[in-house]
This record gives structure tokens, sequence and C-alpha cells, in this order.
């Protein structure tokens, strides 16, 4: 007997396509079920929009960002988008649960030894790269917030090498209370919080097109030529906007799923309260800030 490599298990013929028309085929309960669990799929894409964070601290962000974006695409493609299509042709709708991982089910049903061991490491690894991106963002916001007036002053202070220790502090602090509650209270805190942080990723989400719409306008409005923009988005206007109405209606789907709706009943009057404190404490401020450095104001400065 030849040495193999893997011990292939089970004498099952191939499925081949089959699990794609077989049994309901991909969309077994309607494409409103699959519609209705987006706001998971998109809390789990967050933090693409980190690149943009990431711009104020790099050398060429004109050369390096769209270089990152395209290859975040891309990597997305192969990774999530072309290993689900490989599960889904292996594995029945009717044996994909939450219990077991998919790739736990394929790798074991293969023969690959310690196959669940593999994954818990890949996961782990996934889990900390997700901790320290996302630790990194909110304590740069923290930071940035500070000194735009919409924090705590005390959050602006850096340490020798250039680091928030206080924004970071109270980022780690409330990081804990959040990761206590998934052992506390798993069944409610624990999945509002999950809700929660899908909904104002959308929310972040639906304002970069915007933004971009508006830029853009702005931007040719004033007379400036399109080509020096250094990077254009493509097929614009078609792609923020149909972004923003994607994003839109995975927000509204949030409605008609129980577990999500205390997102929607906690989001959006607090949304509401930010934007008043803004206009009626923040905004006040910051006007009469700017008009103290007009050119006029220089000039006065000058003479007196």
């Amino acid at each position: 007997m030849k040495d193999v490599l893997v011990h292939i298990k089970g004498t099952e013929p191939a499925p081949g396509l089959s699990h794609f028309t077989d049994n309901g085929g991909l969309f077994p309960n309607g494409f409103a079920a699959v519609f209705l669990t987006m706001i998971a799929v998109t809390f789990s894409f967050q933090g693409t929009e980190l690149i943009g964070i990431t711009a104020g601290e790099t050398k060429e962000p004109h050369k390096a960002i769209p270089k990152a974006i395209n290859n975040t695409v891309w990597r997305t493609m192969f990774f999530y988008v072309l290993s689900m299509i490989v599960l889904v042709s292996l594995i029945p709708w009717q044996k994909a649960g939450v219990i077991e991982s998919p790739f736990v089910m394929v790798f074991d049903g293969v023969g690959i030894p310690y196959a669940a061991d593999i994954m818990n490491f890949v996961i782990l690894t996934a889990v900390l790269s997700v901790a320290n991106s996302g630790l990194y963002a909110s304590t740069r916001i923290l930071w940035a917030m500070s000194g735009d007036g919409m924090a705590s002053p005390s959050l602006r202070k850096l340490s020798k090498r250039g680091v928030p220790l206080n924004a970071l502090f109270v980022t780690l602090a409330i990081s804990c209370l959040c990761l206590l509650s998934s052992f506390v209270a798993e069944d409610t805190v624990y999945v509002w919080l999950l809700s929660i942080s899908g909904m104002a990723g959308l929310v972040v989400w639906a304002s970069i097109p915007i933004c971009q719409y508006l830029f853009r306008s702005r931007f040719l409005a004033e007379g400036r030529p399109l080509k020096d923009l250094q990077y254009r988005t493509p097929f614009y206007p078609v792609i923020p906007i149909l972004c923003f109405l994607l994003c839109a209606a995975v927000l509204v789907s949030m409605v008609f799923v129980e577990d999500q709706r205390m997102a929607i009943y906690c989001g959006v009057p607090f949304m509401i309260l930010c934007y008043l404190y803004y206009y009626v404490r923040i905004r006040p401020k910051k006007d009469s800030f700017s008009s103290e450095f007009t050119p006029e104001n220089k000039k006065l400065n000058i003479h007196n």
C-alpha cells in the first residue's frame, strides 16, 4: 500500500453542483431570509473602512490607498466569496449550522487530521488581528474627537512615542465590558451590542458614499478640473448612489428582525442626541474659533 498524504473518508460520490439546484437551491427559504441576515454579514466585514483612517499616516496616500482598496476587494473575493462557493457546493444547507464550523465539517469529511484545532488557530489569529485594528481605529478616533472638542481634552494627551495612552485605556476598558457581556448576558445585552455595532458600521458605510458624492459635486462646482483628483471613483455617480441605497436597505431590514430592533430603538435616539449636542454646544465654539482666524482678523491682529 502506497503512502498517502490524506486518507479520504466516505464512499459518497462528489456532489458537484447539485447543492446549488436541489432541495430549493441557493434560496430554499426565499431570498428574504438571506436579506434579513445581511446585518450580521456587514458586521463581520466591518473594518475595511479603516483604510481611510490610515490615510493620514501614509506618506503617499494617492498611491497607497487605491492599492490597498484594490487588494481588499480581491482578497475578499478570494478568501470569502470563493471559499463560500466551495462550502456551499460541499455541504447541503440542512447540515450547515452554527454549532460546528463548516470548514471543520469539510476538513473532517475529507479526513484531514486535527481539522478543528487548525481552524481554531486560524480563527484565533483572525480575531486577534481584528481586535488589534479595531483598537487602533477606536483609539485614533477618540484622540481626533478630543482635538475637535467633541471628547474630553484629557484624551488628547500623547506619550513620548506619540501614542494616545488615555484614549487607548478608555477603549480597552469599554472593550473589556463588551466582552464580559458575552458571558454574563449572552442572549440579551451581547446580541444588542452586536446589532448596535452593526448598525453603527452601516451608518458609517452609508456616510462614506454621501461624503464622496458631495465632495466631488462641490469640487466641480468650484470650477476645479476633474483631472486634479488623484483618485476618481469608477462609474461615478452610480457607485456612491448604489452603495448608499444598499446600506439603507440593510438598515431597514433590521426593523423586521426581532433581535435586532433594539439597535434601532437605541441607535436612532442616540444619533439624534449626538447631533443636537453637536449643533448646540460644539458647532458654535468651532464657528467662533474659525471667525477669529479669518484673513480680515489676521490683518487686524498684525496692525495691532
